[in-house]
């Protein structure tokens, strides 16, 4: 007998607000039934912060996004380190170290290959950090998945999050919690909010550029392509 075919997931509703994610964040309590996904902004983008204000400044956001989600949610940074004033920055670090001020535990810590292992990078390093906290989720280790992407996968702009990255997020947060809404608090294109409607979540974005915001609400992930409908480019206002 054959086997009937499945039907596609459903995609899920998006909505994006031009904002400052800071203040959104202010406004929102805990946001219920809701995992965040997101990728902080670089020391480039505060060109009047000094190296040690802008690590404050990451760490206290960080720990304003982990403050929104619900106990049976996640959230997942997607951080690239950077290399300053001849120092080395570690952004999986910072985050962590926010994470444990409020008492969420991480739960898994995935390397994402920006280049293939044994090439030489200069300028930022050829590996991001996909980090994954929770304070009532626990992981099942029997459920494991690989520690390391061989790669991002396309991106939609030069500070975008690539599209197996998301798709490893999302797919963690269908399997393996209750929360069936996305919340990208830094969304830029959207790349974020267009994997998680492929998969039939609801996602909410915030995007201080309008014209940013605009491309996220209109940003589609056609189902079983990893490739987004748009090109690479940096469009800073």
């Amino acid at each position: 007998m054959a086997s009937e075919e499945q039907p596609a997931p459903a995609s899920g509703k998006r909505e994006v607000h031009c904002a400052d994610a800071l203040e959104w964040l202010a406004g929102q309590g805990v946001l219920t039934g809701c995992s965040l996904i997101t990728s902080m902004p670089d020391v480039s983008e505060f060109p009047s912060y000094t190296l040690e204000q802008w690590k404050e400044w990451f760490v206290r956001t960080a720990g304003l996004v982990l403050s929104r989600c619900p106990d049976d949610g996640v959230t997942i940074f997607y951080q690239t380190d950077i290399k300053k004033d001849g120092t080395w920055v570690d952004k999986g670090y910072l985050v962590q170290k926010a994470a444990e001020q409020l008492g969420h535990a991480l739960l898994w810590h995935k390397v994402v290959c920006r280049a293939p292992a044994g090439q030489t990078t200069f300028g930022r390093p050829a590996y991001s950090h996909l980090l994954c906290f929770s304070r009532g989720i626990r992981s099942d280790l029997g459920r494991s998945s690989p520690d390391v992407l061989p790669q991002a996968g396309e991106v939609t702009w030069t500070r975008g999050m690539g599209v197996e990255a998301c798709l490893t997020a999302c797919r963690y947060v269908l399997s393996h919690t209750p929360t069936r809404t996305i919340v990208d608090p830094f969304c830029g294109h959207g790349t974020v909010l267009a994997v998680a409607n492929d998969l039939g979540l609801d996602a909410v974005g915030v995007e201080l550029s309008r014209k940013r915001a605009r491309k996220a609400r209109a940003l589609r992930m056609p189902l079983g392509d990893s490739e987004p409908e748009t090109s690479p480019e940096d469009d800073a206002d």
